[in-house]
């Protein structure tokens, strides 16, 4: 594939929607008010495991203002959603008596204000015959589901391979529950007009939430419309169709009003989803120089008993991270009393990377080969399991970059030897990769008779920069200055657009712009086809170059016309196109389609008496393919690393094993990092555009937050000697 030239393409410019949020101009679904709206709140479970024995819900309803409170006994039934193409719904809530966690919902009030709903919330007495919980991984009891992602891999003898090599590296790895904690509380407001819905919400996916709704309530399609224009973070969270979104629609039914449900932070951390916790054993094969020749990677991770969610496969990094000639990577899920899991930053790879790279590290003290060069020496120059040359792949310069510009080769190799002080000094690093992922998308693009351009898709931003980069791509393609380019998003009465997430959107939606753009070209180029007056008749595409606000011969740049005066001449008020992309066949292109490639180093301050662990310095040099705006790119960088600090040094989202409530569950008590965990982070990129999209990006949301945390594991075994092999690295497992 061709790539596009490149013009104001990688330039930092400023978000094109930052004036707006800076002003607090930019509609969230939380600033959503209706005439006549009424609002809900959510009664949750006090036990984890068991049915409902009876509700009384008379004192609530007769609490000041109050329209409804509805309950599993008075519920209007709901369908359980249909399949969205990656996940199946969660069961509609309110469906049964049954429960399945603690904090699951149990009833909802509706009244005039929030303040009110709040308060005769309180009032609803719910008896239950409670159950005896399955809440740990070890527990027998759990129904265990084998290869639930359709991913485990086997590649050669691993078993042979590790009973002959000459070092094996066998441990286990474990990391925690965490949650994702955007800033924006999740609020839902849903209004009926007949049959039609319109649902205002924090969703990373409008598209498959109207389809989700449409099922759910019996509907057509076509009558639902999903609106987010902006969502305050996500993180994965807002991937899926929760049961407070069904709730909010359900009581607006009911209530015959528009009704907003605004979640609380505790209900966050049980409402909608989690990064679910992990036990892994890998075990390392290898000859005395260092070359693996066997790789087992085996995880265990938590779902909830009543959930078919499909979360990421935690070992897929195994099978192509390295080359490797033997490998067998298996996953399982063992269902629990537990809120529904979901993705969360950096789904999969980054807990497998976790146990992967710390594994490596192991291997090379053991081996005395530095961990740099470790990975060199096995880095997989084609797909270990396609056989094909890479798209794009970085990572070797990646490596090397990262070594020179940390300083690495200078550090003194043997663990505790440096000191400043009673600090113990720390430098790790870790070789990193995230899976790639492109989705069918569509957008539609117009120019005006003023020479602005309106570029839509049904795509969201949930703060990346889909925007501006947007923004940036149209300019570039109708040759456009970027204030005169606007960009639409999230509402699904625009052309159709897949989820934001998976570092998949720029891919995706780029793809789709830069063939709306290359279709409009076209529409402009067939108008004038019959036009004696136009300099550009009879022009093929491939003979002009959209500059200056038009259309212009290559060969001969003088020679052409404005959007606008086209225009005018056929007396067209703008002209619209369409486009479409959707992921290209590796086979036929004889290329294996590369994710994003990474090098992380840290370095770590380790007080020796008290265990402490500070991150002094991060590096990153990443491979993400071409960089559409190199500020916006470099902050998804950062805000992905202090992600990672937080994983690695803070967050757990804590359980008690004898109730299943979460003990943790605000801000105050989940720990994530703040400015003060934060050092001077170093961000660079390389590489080549990708061939595997005409934009050739691989996008960068995910690759920011994954290898973190091994590197710092890394540094803190490089400053204390003491390998630590469970998240979050605490004082107390160092003390």
């Amino acid at each position: 594939m061709t790539t596009i030239e490149r013009t104001v393409l990688g330039a930092g410019i400023d978000r094109v929607d930052g004036a707006q949020k800076v002003a607090g101009r930019a509609p969230y679904s939380s600033d959503v008010t209706y005439p006549g709206m009424v609002h809900a709140v959510l009664v949750r479970s006090a036990i984890a495991a068991g049915t409902i024995a009876g509700i009384d819900a008379s004192a609530a309803e007769g609490e000041p203002g109050v329209l409804a409170v509805i309950t599993p006994y008075n519920a209007p039934r709901v369908a359980r959603g249909p399949e969205s193409g990656f996940w199946r719904q969660p069961p509609p809530p309110l469906q049964g008596l049954e429960i399945a966690h603690h904090g699951q919902y149990v009833a909802v009030v509706v009244a005039d204000s929030r303040e009110r709903a709040t308060a005769a919330a309180r009032h609803v007495a719910v008896f239950y015959r409670p159950g005896d919980p399955v809440l740990a991984l070890d527990d027998p009891r759990a129904e265990t589901v084998r290869d639930p992602f359709g991913s485990d891999q086997t590649r050669g003898d691993s078993a042979a391979a590790l009973a002959a090599a000459d070092v094996v590296v066998d441990a286990e790895y474990t990391t925690p529950d965490e949650t994702n904690n955007p800033m924006g509380l999740f609020t839902t407001v849903a209004a009926w007009d007949g049959e039609r819905l319109t649902v205002h919400d924090a969703t990373q996916w409008p598209a498959g939430a109207r389809a989700v709704l449409a099922g759910a309530f019996g509907v057509p399609e076509e009558g639902v419309r999903v609106l987010a224009p902006f969502v305050g973070g996500g993180f994965g969270a807002g991937l899926r169709v929760w049961p407070h979104v069904i709730l909010a629609v359900m009581a607006a039914r009911v209530v015959d009003r528009p009704v907003k449900l605004g979640l609380t932070r505790p209900q966050m951390f049980t409402g909608v989803g989690h990064r679910p916790a992990t036990v892994q054993r890998i075990r390392l094969g290898a000859r005395r120089d260092g070359t693996l020749t066997a790789i087992e990677h085996e995880s265990v991770q938590p779902s909830a008993v009543n959930d078919d969610n499909i979360v990421e496969s935690v070992t897929q990094v195994s099978a192509v991270g390295y080359a490797c000639p033997n490998v067998t990577t298996r996953d399982s899920v063992r269902r629990l009393n537990v809120p529904v899991p979901t993705s969360m930053r950096g789904p999969g790879d980054a807990q497998g990377h976790f146990a992967l790279e710390c594994a490596l590290d192991e291997l090379a003290y053991e081996i005395g080969v530095d961990p740099v060069e470790l990975r060199l020496r096995n880095y997989a120059d084609v797909h270990p399991e396609l056989g094909l040359p890479w798209s794009s792949k970085a990572l070797r310069e990646c490596l090397e970059v990262g070594a020179e510009r940390f300083g690495w080769w200078d550090r003194h190799p043997t663990p505790r030897a440096t000191r400043r002080g009673d600090i113990l000094v720390g430098y790790g690093m870790a070789g990193v990769s995230f899976f790639w992922f492109q989705q069918p998308c569509a957008a539609r693009a117009t120019v005006d008779r003023e020479g602005r351009a309106f570029v839509r898709s049904a795509a969201t931003d949930i703060g990346t920069g889909t925007y501006t980069v947007m923004t940036q791509l149209a300019a570039e393609r109708l040759g456009l200055p970027v204030d005169r380019v606007r960009v639409g998003l999230g509402d699904t009465d625009l052309p159709r657009a897949p989820m934001q997430g998976g570092s998949g959107m720029t891919a995706s939606m780029g793809s789709a712009v830069h063939d709306a753009a290359a279709n409009l070209i076209q529409a402009f180029l067939d108008l004038v086809a019959g036009d004696i007056a136009a300099p550009l008749r009879g022009r093929r595409a491939e003979e002009v170059l959209a500059a200056d606000g038009g259309l212009r011969l290559r060969s001969d740049p003088a020679s052409g016309e404005s959007y606008r005066e086209i225009l005018e001449r056929h007396d067209l008020a703008e002209l619209t196109a369409d486009g479409s992309a959707a992921p290209a066949n590796p086979q036929e292109l004889g290329l294996a389609p590369a994710g994003p490639f990474a090098a992380r180093f840290a370095e770590v301050h380790v007080d020796a008496d008290l265990g402490r662990v500070r991150v002094a310095r991060l590096v990153s040099v990443v491979d993400a393919g071409r960089i559409l705006n190199v500020k916006t790119a470099r902050s998804q960088i950062i805000g992905g690393t202090v992600g990672g600090i937080g994983m690695a040094l803070l967050e757990e989202t804590v359980t008690d094993p004898a109730t299943g409530r979460i003990v943790n569950g605000t801000l105050g008590d989940y720990l994530v990092a703040v400015n003060a965990d934060v050092p001077d982070l170093d961000v660079t990129f390389v590489g080549e555009p990708d061939r595997f999209n005409p934009v050739g990006v691989k996008g960068v949301g995910e690759i920011g937050l994954v290898g973190v945390a091994p590197a710092i594991a890394n540094a803190v075994f490089h400053a204390t000697g003491r390998r630590i092999r469970s998240l979050p690295l605490t004082l107390d497992k160092l003390l």
